[in-house]
């Protein structure tokens, strides 16, 4: 079967203040504002499209796993080991609730960090093979 999804091209988040949440991505994260309006703000943020829309207090993107673990969603990459240590210390220094870094058993290493509305993500250490791929693609192009 040839691959029919290419790649994922917005992710939706619950938060409680759209317009706050937008402020938070950007100056924690760097995420480029696009739009915005009363129920939703839209960013860019990792080559992708993030909708923080407006939703009830108690909303995250999180689940419980079958042992009743709280689950991320969402896996971001960063380029290696040094790359991960750093975005992890400077997320600390900018007050962002970060997890310990962790050998979880498979290639690279990971973290955990939260935004304001309680919504957990992963970085992890290592870049997917069709990613890099890409990215040396356009750099030979250029």
């Amino acid at each position: 079967m040839n691959q029919k999804l290419l790649r994922v091209g917005t992710t939706y988040l619950p938060v409680r203040d759209p317009k706050r949440s937008a402020i938070w991505y950007s100056e924690k994260l760097g995420a480029e504002i696009n739009f915005q309006d009363e129920a939703k703000v839209i960013i860019n943020l990792a080559n992708q499209s993030f909708f923080l829309v407006k939703s009830s207090e108690k909303e995250t993107s999180n689940f419980k796993d079958q042992q009743g673990n709280t689950r991320f969603c969402l896996t971001f990459e960063v380029d290696g080991l040094a790359s991960l240590y750093s975005l992890q210390k400077e997320l600390k220094q900018l007050g962002v609730q970060t997890g310990d870094i962790e050998n979880r058993g498979h290639s690279g290493e990971n973290f955990t960090f939260t935004d304001p509305d309680g919504n957990i993500f992963d970085v992890w250490s290592e870049l997917s093979p069709t990613f890099k791929q890409m990215q040396n693609l356009l750099q030979t192009e250029v």
